[in-house]
């Protein structure tokens, strides 16, 4: 099924593709935070593009 722009239960937020993205940057960073304790700015930042965290390597397994 084709999604409707002109479907009157759309909100202007999912008619205008930036206005989503930064209310769902939002969303989910203030959901993160209230989980994990870090500040929503940090998060909308990361989220946003702004800040990448380091990729985590796993550790070589050793030969026992």
């Amino acid at each position: 099924r084709r999604f409707n722009y002109s479907d009157p239960l759309i909100t202007p937020f999912l008619r205008d593709p930036e206005k989503f993205r930064k209310a769902l940057i939002a969303n989910v960073s203030s959901s993160t935070a209230a989980e994990t304790g870090v500040p929503v700015e940090t998060i909308a930042r990361m989220l946003a593009g702004g800040d990448r965290p380091q990729s985590l390597k796993k550790p070589q397994s050793s030969a026992r």
